[in-house]
């Protein structure tokens, strides 16, 4: 499957160092050889990076390495293509807008049956079940909400939906608006956050070690999601398959869970201790 890695900052942060650790799985020390994406927010707008390269030999991937780009959000992928050709149109991370807002989305796992799912308003420009996927969960909260709602209500939204889906296989996924990047877990995915006293950490797939005291103030709070740890020397969480993670300002601001329906039960959302 492709693997994810997400990033939320209080402050526009450097991701090079954690994406660094993920191109060397797209195509060098892993097979997820089969084109790569970034997603860095600005605003409301996002600064967008595809290659069908494998990331570990992309001159773009070369690029960013030497070119920082701070962001408070980040979404990142590198596939392993399972459906639909190695091509610019299937790489993700795939956006679109709504609300006046670009959300940006990526995913890894396979969905049977997504496409028997009806679409309105958007429609995938490539041929992976993730962007059709993405489509209808846009497609839903635009049906849903007319303008952008609270906070809250928006989380347990996205919880359903992904819920949902999760039903027609492995999702796991990242969603952003700029505001908040929501992290579902439907198999595999770990997290973990930075914050004062900073220390030093290794990538465990590159000889690349940084002192993150150096790098960061006082006051910074950082929390990645990537599909398994990217370094030795942290401690990194696995987050519990049926989890959805939203991300603000650096911190976990709400961790949701659907128990599984009993008879004819609607399934029930209930918070749970973040990672």
């Amino acid at each position: 499957m492709c693997e994810l890695l997400g990033m939320s900052a209080n402050v526009p942060t450097d991701i090079r160092f954690s994406f660094a650790g993920l191109a060397r799985r797209g195509g060098g020390v892993g097979p997820h050889r089969d084109g790569w994406g970034v997603a860095f927010y600005e605003g409301r707008a996002a600064r967008a990076f595809h290659d069908p390269e494998p990331a570990a030999s992309s001159d773009i991937a070369r690029f960013l390495s030497g070119h920082p780009i701070r962001s408070r959000t980040v979404i990142a992928h590198i596939r392993q293509a399972n459906r639909g050709p190695v091509a610019l149109a299937n790489t993700h991370p795939f956006s679109r807008e709504l609300w006046g807002r670009v959300w940006t989305f990526a995913h890894n796992g396979q969905l049977r049956g997504v496409r028997s799912l009806p679409l309105d308003f958007y429609a995938p420009i490539g041929a992976t079940d993730s962007e059709y996927a993405f489509c209808w969960m846009l497609d839903q909260l635009r049906a849903r909400f007319t303008a952008l709602p609270p906070r809250q209500k928006l989380d347990h939204e996205i919880l359903q939906l992904s819920t949902r889906l999760a039903r027609l296989g492995v999702f796991n996924m990242l969603l952003s608006d700029s505001r908040s990047l929501y992290a579902f877990c439907g198999k595999k995915l770990a997290c973990l956050t930075r914050r004062a006293p900073f220390g030093e950490a290794t990538l465990i797939d590159e000889d690349r070690k940084v002192n993150f005291a150096e790098e960061t103030g006082p006051d910074d709070c950082v929390t990645v999601v990537a599909t398994g740890p990217l370094t030795s020397d942290e401690v990194w969480t696995s987050i519990k398959p049926g989890t959805l993670l939203v991300l603000r300002n650096g911190k976990i601001a709400n961790s949701l869970h659907i128990e599984p329906p009993g008879g004819e039960r609607p399934a029930r959302a209930r918070r749970i201790q973040p990672c």
